[in-house]
């Protein structure tokens, strides 16, 4: 964890883990190419929380062995903000990452973006928004707390020019404050 102020604290997340929190000082950040990211909260308790993950395989069928991975860190986060406090039918979730980052071999990327929105389906969690697909990576800045999400997309070319990019999200109140830079 760096500190990067007497109030605020950032942890980054990797591929494979998860975190959760009710302190409005915690800014999760990671970093997502094919990768998902769920960040999901309950708005009235202040519980949060963002997952990281990858899917293996091209599997196109529902409930598939290679989706396995997915439903584990989905499930770890979602039983992290129960044991929290958070209530399942307040849980609202916005979703990033899913990128084709190489041309020419499957979508592992839209495989991943699938199985996040089915999954938020099937458990009846609300999807609040998030940027998903294209082609560039994505640094994710996440307040767990608020549900603010900060979005900067990364350029395909060796200077890993920053690109900003509009995210058109749904309407919903207390849905949690979207900001990109």
């Amino acid at each position: 964890m760096t500190v990067t102020s007497s109030a605020e604290r950032r942890v980054h997340i990797i591929q494979g883990e998860y975190f959760v929190s009710d302190d409005p000082n915690i800014i999760v950040t990671t970093i997502l190419g094919s990768c998902v990211a769920a960040c999901v909260r309950d708005p009235i308790t202040g519980v949060g929380g963002i997952n990281h993950f990858l899917l293996p395989g091209k599997s196109q069928t529902a409930g598939a062995p290679d989706e396995r991975m997915g439903v584990h860190l989905m499930e770890l986060l979602v039983n992290g903000l129960l044991k929290a406090g958070a209530a399942r039918e307040r849980l609202e979730a916005k979703l990033f990452g899913g990128a084709r980052t190489v041309k020419g071999l499957s979508d592992v990327g839209q495989h991943n973006i699938e199985f996040a929105r089915r999954f938020l389906k099937n458990e009846r969690i609300t999807f609040v928004g998030g940027d998903t697909g294209g082609d560039l990576g994505r640094r994710i800045q996440y307040w767990p707390v608020s549900g603010r999400a900060r979005q900067v997309l990364l350029s395909d070319r060796a200077t890993k020019t920053q690109v900003q990019k509009k995210i058109a999200i749904p309407v919903v109140q207390n849905a949690g404050e979207l900001e990109l830079f």
